[in-house]
Protein backbone atom coordinates (compact mmCIF):
# COMPACT_ATOMS: atom_id res chain seq x y z
CA UNK A 1 0.00 0.00 0.00
CA UNK A 2 1.35 3.40 -1.02
CA UNK A 3 0.10 6.53 0.67
CA UNK A 4 0.89 10.26 0.73
CA UNK A 5 1.21 12.21 3.96
CA UNK A 6 -0.88 15.34 4.33
CA UNK A 7 2.27 17.09 5.57
CA UNK A 8 2.61 17.90 1.85
CA UNK A 9 -0.62 19.89 1.57
CA UNK A 10 -2.56 20.36 4.83
CA UNK A 11 -1.18 23.86 5.41
CA UNK A 12 -2.73 25.24 2.22
CA UNK A 13 -6.24 23.87 2.70
CA UNK A 14 -9.16 25.04 4.78
CA UNK A 15 -11.37 22.12 3.71
CA UNK A 16 -10.33 18.57 4.59
CA UNK A 17 -12.20 17.07 1.66
CA UNK A 18 -10.35 19.28 -0.83
CA UNK A 19 -7.07 18.38 0.88
CA UNK A 20 -7.70 14.67 0.42
CA UNK A 21 -9.08 15.12 -3.09
CA UNK A 22 -5.79 16.75 -4.11
CA UNK A 23 -3.97 13.62 -2.90
CA UNK A 24 -6.43 11.32 -4.67
CA UNK A 25 -5.96 13.31 -7.88
CA UNK A 26 -2.28 12.32 -7.79
CA UNK A 27 -3.36 8.69 -8.04
CA UNK A 28 -3.20 7.73 -4.37
CA UNK A 29 -5.88 5.49 -2.89
CA UNK A 30 -4.66 6.21 0.66
CA UNK A 31 -3.40 9.17 2.67
CA UNK A 32 -1.68 9.55 6.02
CA UNK A 33 -3.19 12.23 8.23
CA UNK A 34 -0.10 13.95 9.58
CA UNK A 35 0.56 16.14 12.60
CA UNK A 36 -0.67 19.32 10.89
CA UNK A 37 -4.37 18.38 10.80
CA UNK A 38 -6.29 21.26 12.35
CA UNK A 39 -9.66 20.52 13.90
CA UNK A 40 -11.29 22.66 11.19
CA UNK A 41 -10.19 20.10 8.57
CA UNK A 42 -11.89 17.16 10.29
CA UNK A 43 -15.47 17.56 8.93
CA UNK A 44 -14.21 17.55 5.35
CA UNK A 45 -12.05 14.51 6.07
CA UNK A 46 -15.12 12.57 7.16
CA UNK A 47 -17.02 13.76 4.09
CA UNK A 48 -14.26 12.45 1.80
CA UNK A 49 -14.21 9.10 3.59
CA UNK A 50 -17.99 8.75 3.55
CA UNK A 51 -17.98 9.48 -0.19
CA UNK A 52 -15.35 6.79 -0.76
CA UNK A 53 -12.93 9.23 -2.35
CA UNK A 54 -9.90 7.94 -0.44
CA UNK A 55 -8.89 5.79 2.53
CA UNK A 56 -6.60 6.54 5.47
CA UNK A 57 -3.52 4.37 5.92
CA UNK A 58 -2.20 5.89 9.12
CA UNK A 59 -2.15 8.96 11.33
CA UNK A 60 0.74 10.82 12.94
CA UNK A 61 0.52 11.87 16.58
CA UNK A 62 -0.90 14.36 17.51
CA UNK A 63 -3.86 14.16 15.14
CA UNK A 64 -5.97 16.17 15.02
CA UNK A 65 -4.02 18.97 16.64
CA UNK A 66 -4.99 19.94 20.19
CA UNK A 67 -7.44 22.84 20.45
CA UNK A 68 -5.78 26.20 19.90
CA UNK A 69 -2.78 24.82 17.98
CA UNK A 70 -2.87 25.57 14.27
CA UNK A 71 0.53 24.44 13.03
CA UNK A 72 2.28 21.09 12.78
CA UNK A 73 3.35 20.18 16.32
CA UNK A 74 4.35 16.52 16.79
CA UNK A 75 6.36 17.41 19.90
CA UNK A 76 3.97 19.86 21.53
CA UNK A 77 3.68 17.43 24.46
CA UNK A 78 6.68 15.22 25.12
CA UNK A 79 6.54 11.74 26.64
CA UNK A 80 9.91 12.58 28.24
CA UNK A 81 8.99 15.92 29.84
CA UNK A 82 10.01 16.46 33.46
CA UNK A 83 6.68 18.20 34.03
CA UNK A 84 4.09 15.52 34.95
CA UNK A 85 1.25 17.67 33.58
CA UNK A 86 2.91 17.74 30.15
CA UNK A 87 3.41 13.98 30.23
CA UNK A 88 -0.25 13.51 31.13
CA UNK A 89 -1.23 15.76 28.24
CA UNK A 90 0.99 13.68 25.97
CA UNK A 91 -0.84 10.54 27.08
CA UNK A 92 -4.30 12.09 26.86
CA UNK A 93 -3.82 13.55 23.40
CA UNK A 94 -2.22 10.36 22.11
CA UNK A 95 -5.33 8.48 23.21
CA UNK A 96 -7.36 11.06 21.28
CA UNK A 97 -5.17 10.32 18.26
CA UNK A 98 -5.91 6.61 18.66
CA UNK A 99 -9.64 7.36 18.85
CA UNK A 100 -9.39 9.43 15.69
CA UNK A 101 -7.35 6.73 13.95
CA UNK A 102 -10.05 4.16 14.69
CA UNK A 103 -12.78 6.52 13.44
CA UNK A 104 -11.03 7.11 10.10
CA UNK A 105 -10.08 3.46 9.62
CA UNK A 106 -6.33 3.86 10.09
CA UNK A 107 -4.43 0.82 11.32
CA UNK A 108 -1.39 2.63 12.73
CA UNK A 109 -0.42 5.79 14.59
CA UNK A 110 3.15 7.07 14.20
CA UNK A 111 4.65 8.24 17.50
CA UNK A 112 7.61 10.33 18.62
CA UNK A 113 8.85 9.01 21.95
CA UNK A 114 10.54 12.18 23.16
CA UNK A 115 14.11 13.25 23.79
CA UNK A 116 16.95 13.77 26.22
CA UNK A 117 17.44 17.39 27.29
CA UNK A 118 20.80 18.37 25.81
CA UNK A 119 22.24 20.88 23.39
CA UNK A 120 21.83 20.40 19.64
CA UNK A 121 24.77 18.26 18.61
CA UNK A 122 22.99 17.05 15.47
CA UNK A 123 23.19 20.37 13.64
CA UNK A 124 26.81 20.86 14.70
CA UNK A 125 27.78 17.47 13.33
CA UNK A 126 25.81 18.02 10.12
CA UNK A 127 27.59 21.34 9.62
CA UNK A 128 30.96 19.67 10.05
CA UNK A 129 30.00 16.84 7.70
CA UNK A 130 28.84 19.38 5.13
CA UNK A 131 32.22 21.09 5.39
CA UNK A 132 33.91 17.73 4.65
CA UNK A 133 35.30 17.56 8.18
CA UNK A 134 33.82 14.22 9.15
CA UNK A 135 37.22 12.52 9.31
CA UNK A 136 38.80 15.18 11.50
CA UNK A 137 39.69 15.15 15.20
CA UNK A 138 37.17 17.96 15.76
CA UNK A 139 34.31 15.86 14.39
CA UNK A 140 35.38 12.84 16.42
CA UNK A 141 35.53 14.94 19.58
CA UNK A 142 32.03 16.43 19.11
CA UNK A 143 30.64 13.02 18.10
CA UNK A 144 32.04 11.29 21.20
CA UNK A 145 30.86 14.10 23.46
CA UNK A 146 27.34 13.84 22.04
CA UNK A 147 27.11 10.10 22.57
CA UNK A 148 28.45 10.34 26.11
CA UNK A 149 26.06 13.16 27.02
CA UNK A 150 22.97 11.35 25.82
CA UNK A 151 23.94 8.12 27.57
CA UNK A 152 24.52 10.01 30.81
CA UNK A 153 21.14 11.75 30.60
CA UNK A 154 18.84 9.09 29.16
CA UNK A 155 17.69 7.08 32.18
CA UNK A 156 14.95 9.34 33.54
CA UNK A 157 13.43 10.49 30.21
CA UNK A 158 13.42 6.91 28.93
CA UNK A 159 11.61 5.78 32.07
CA UNK A 160 8.99 8.52 31.60
CA UNK A 161 8.47 7.59 27.94
CA UNK A 162 8.31 3.85 28.60
CA UNK A 163 5.77 4.37 31.39
CA UNK A 164 3.49 6.26 29.00
CA UNK A 165 3.91 3.61 26.32
CA UNK A 166 2.90 0.89 28.78
CA UNK A 167 -0.32 2.83 29.45
CA UNK A 168 -0.93 3.31 25.74
CA UNK A 169 -0.62 -0.35 24.74
CA UNK A 170 -4.02 -1.48 26.11
CA UNK A 171 -5.63 1.65 24.62
CA UNK A 172 -4.18 0.76 21.22
CA UNK A 173 -5.05 -2.92 21.48
CA UNK A 174 -8.71 -2.33 22.20
CA UNK A 175 -8.99 0.07 19.25
CA UNK A 176 -7.10 -2.17 16.82
CA UNK A 177 -4.49 0.51 16.12
CA UNK A 178 -0.76 -0.21 16.17
CA UNK A 179 1.77 2.15 17.75
CA UNK A 180 4.50 2.89 15.20
CA UNK A 181 7.69 3.88 17.04
CA UNK A 182 9.48 6.15 14.60
CA UNK A 183 13.25 6.39 14.24
CA UNK A 184 14.30 10.00 14.57
CA UNK A 185 17.05 12.10 13.01
CA UNK A 186 18.29 14.01 16.06
CA UNK A 187 20.83 12.36 18.34
CA UNK A 188 18.92 13.29 21.49
CA UNK A 189 15.63 11.67 20.46
CA UNK A 190 14.72 8.23 21.77
CA UNK A 191 14.89 5.32 21.34
CA UNK A 192 18.56 5.69 20.43
CA UNK A 193 19.62 3.54 17.50
CA UNK A 194 21.62 1.26 19.84
CA UNK A 195 18.62 0.78 22.13
CA UNK A 196 16.09 -0.59 19.62
CA UNK A 197 16.90 -4.30 20.17
CA UNK A 198 16.40 -3.88 23.93
CA UNK A 199 13.31 -1.75 23.37
CA UNK A 200 11.51 -4.43 21.38
CA UNK A 201 12.50 -7.13 23.84
CA UNK A 202 10.80 -5.09 26.55
CA UNK A 203 7.72 -4.21 24.49
CA UNK A 204 6.58 -7.51 23.02
CA UNK A 205 2.95 -6.59 22.30
CA UNK A 206 2.08 -6.85 18.59
CA UNK A 207 0.54 -3.40 19.03
CA UNK A 208 4.08 -1.93 19.31
CA UNK A 209 5.86 -1.90 15.95
CA UNK A 210 8.80 -0.22 14.26
CA UNK A 211 8.17 2.66 11.86
CA UNK A 212 11.13 3.37 9.59
CA UNK A 213 11.72 6.88 8.29
CA UNK A 214 14.15 6.60 5.37
CA UNK A 215 15.30 10.21 5.58
CA UNK A 216 15.98 10.12 9.31
CA UNK A 217 17.94 6.89 8.96
CA UNK A 218 20.03 8.30 6.12
CA UNK A 219 20.92 11.33 8.21
CA UNK A 220 22.04 8.98 10.99
CA UNK A 221 24.16 7.10 8.44
CA UNK A 222 25.62 10.37 7.17
CA UNK A 223 26.66 11.16 10.75
CA UNK A 224 28.27 7.76 11.21
CA UNK A 225 25.75 6.31 13.68
CA UNK A 226 24.27 3.46 11.62
CA UNK A 227 24.43 1.61 8.33
CA UNK A 228 21.02 2.36 6.85
CA UNK A 229 20.12 -0.97 5.25
CA UNK A 230 21.58 -3.05 8.08
CA UNK A 231 19.58 -1.02 10.60
CA UNK A 232 16.31 -1.80 8.79
CA UNK A 233 17.22 -5.46 8.42
CA UNK A 234 17.96 -5.77 12.14
CA UNK A 235 14.42 -4.59 12.95
CA UNK A 236 12.59 -6.26 10.06
CA UNK A 237 10.60 -8.62 12.32
CA UNK A 238 8.82 -5.66 13.93
CA UNK A 239 8.76 -3.40 10.85
CA UNK A 240 5.29 -2.13 9.94
CA UNK A 241 6.02 0.55 7.38
CA UNK A 242 7.94 3.50 6.06
CA UNK A 243 8.02 7.24 5.74
CA UNK A 244 9.62 7.63 2.33
CA UNK A 245 11.72 10.64 1.38
CA UNK A 246 15.22 11.26 0.11
CA UNK A 247 18.14 13.20 1.62
CA UNK A 248 20.62 15.53 0.00
CA UNK A 249 23.91 15.29 1.87
CA UNK A 250 24.31 15.85 4.70
CA UNK A 251 20.86 16.58 6.14
CA UNK A 252 18.37 18.14 3.70
CA UNK A 253 15.49 15.68 3.85
CA UNK A 254 11.90 15.33 2.58
CA UNK A 255 13.20 15.37 -0.99
CA UNK A 256 11.53 13.23 -3.68
CA UNK A 257 13.11 9.79 -4.12
CA UNK A 258 15.87 10.03 -6.69
CA UNK A 259 16.90 13.58 -5.80
CA UNK A 260 19.17 12.56 -2.93
CA UNK A 261 21.64 9.89 -1.89
CA UNK A 262 19.48 7.13 -0.37
CA UNK A 263 20.08 3.70 -1.90
CA UNK A 264 16.45 2.59 -2.09
CA UNK A 265 17.48 -0.58 -3.93
CA UNK A 266 19.44 -1.67 -0.84
CA UNK A 267 16.25 -1.36 1.24
CA UNK A 268 14.08 -3.32 -1.20
CA UNK A 269 14.74 -6.78 0.33
CA UNK A 270 13.14 -5.59 3.59
CA UNK A 271 10.05 -4.10 1.91
CA UNK A 272 6.98 -6.35 2.04
CA UNK A 273 3.54 -5.97 0.41
CA UNK A 274 1.88 -5.75 3.83
CA UNK A 275 3.99 -2.74 4.86
CA UNK A 276 2.50 0.75 4.82
CA UNK A 277 4.57 2.95 2.50
CA UNK A 278 3.93 6.64 3.09
CA UNK A 279 5.59 9.37 1.04
CA UNK A 280 6.42 12.24 3.40
CA UNK A 281 7.45 15.09 1.13
CA UNK A 282 8.35 18.75 1.39
CA UNK A 283 5.21 20.93 1.24
CA UNK A 284 6.89 23.22 -1.31
CA UNK A 285 7.13 20.47 -3.92
CA UNK A 286 4.83 20.95 -6.95
CA UNK A 287 2.60 18.01 -7.93
CA UNK A 288 4.78 17.03 -10.89
CA UNK A 289 7.77 16.59 -8.56
CA UNK A 290 5.68 14.38 -6.30
CA UNK A 291 4.66 12.24 -9.28
CA UNK A 292 8.26 11.92 -10.45
CA UNK A 293 9.50 10.84 -7.04
CA UNK A 294 6.70 8.32 -6.62
CA UNK A 295 7.42 6.83 -10.05
CA UNK A 296 11.14 6.51 -9.30
CA UNK A 297 10.50 4.73 -6.02
CA UNK A 298 7.90 2.36 -7.48
CA UNK A 299 10.32 1.47 -10.27
CA UNK A 300 12.64 0.12 -7.56
CA UNK A 301 10.23 -1.22 -4.92
CA UNK A 302 7.37 -2.27 -7.19
CA UNK A 303 3.72 -1.24 -7.24
CA UNK A 304 2.51 -3.15 -4.19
Amino acid sequence: MYSLSTCWNSHRHTDGRAMLREIADLGFTHAELSHGIRISLVPGIFEALEAGEIRISSVHNFCPLPMGINHAAPNVFKFTADNPRERENAFKHTVKTLDFAARVGATLAVLHMGSVDMKDYTEKLLDLAGEEKKDTPKYEKVFAEALNKREDKKERPMQYAYDILRRLIPEAEKRGVRLGIENREALEEIPFETDYPFFFKEFTSPAVVYWHDTGHAQIKENLGLIHHAMHVESLSERLAGFHIHDVQFPGRDHCPPGEGIIDFAALKPMVKPEHLKVFELNPHLPPEKVREGVARLKAIWGDS
